[in-house]
């Protein structure tokens, strides 16, 4: 799962760009909350799930701006305190992929549901559209702590009447050939299969907007 790493660029630096305004004209607006997944660790750019979510839509027809809104090493309630700030508020649709942290941490699942429920009111008072994006944990953890995790995210989807992705790494997560050298991180093409799965439900929802 993402992890805190030095030398990350500042908090400041990330919200600069994060909201800053997009060649948005003409196109929907996409921002990805969540960890080092969306920051795109160890990875140009160009290979990083915004930019390669981006391509997948576009590929549908649906070209969008997608913005990556995402710190390496946050949790959910890192998430939440930024929310506000950290999701423009031109965004047609926010992905919410946040928990692999909070899973590392052996965070309580109550307190992962808690912070998740506050994150999707805060965007849907804005009116954005909302997708969360699920993680599951490997039931090495524990399994009765992995089902009591694995159950936060359709709970806040179906308690918030909101579309679920029930699992970000699907395909990927477990896979060495579609992951980094530390086995947590997806590499190029672990990151091209994640883009492909979401690009058709997020494709649904901005259709649905516009």
């Amino acid at each position: 799962m993402p992890t805190r790493t030095p030398g990350r660029p500042s908090r400041r630096a990330f919200i600069a760009g994060a909201i800053g305004i997009a060649a948005a004209r003409g196109k929907a607006v996409v921002t990805i909350l969540g960890d080092s997944i969306t920051a795109g660790y160890g990875l140009p750019a160009a290979a990083a799930l915004p930019a390669r979510l981006g391509q997948a839509l576009a590929h549908l027809g649906v070209p969008a701006v997608v913005r990556g809104a995402g710190i390496s090493g946050d949790t959910t309630a890192d998430g939440l305190a930024r929310v506000n700030f950290s999701v423009a508020a031109d965004t047609d649709v926010c992905l919410v992929a946040l928990g692999g942290n909070d899973l590392l941490q052996g965070s309580d699942p109550a307190l992962v549901r808690a912070n998740l429920m506050q994150i999707v009111e805060r965007l849907k008072r804005r009116r954005i559209g909302v997708i969360i994006a699920g993680f599951l944990a490997p039931p090495a953890i524990g399994r009765a702590y992995a089902r009591e995790f694995d159950a936060v995210f359709p709970a806040v989807a179906g308690r918030e009447h909101v579309a679920l992705y029930p699992n970000l790494l699907a395909g990927v997560a477990g896979v060495a050939r579609l992951n980094q050298s530390d086995g947590i991180h997806p590499n190029a093409a672990g990151v091209a299969i994640i883009a492909a799965g979401l690009a058709p439900m997020i494709a649904r929802a901005l259709r649905s907007r516009r």
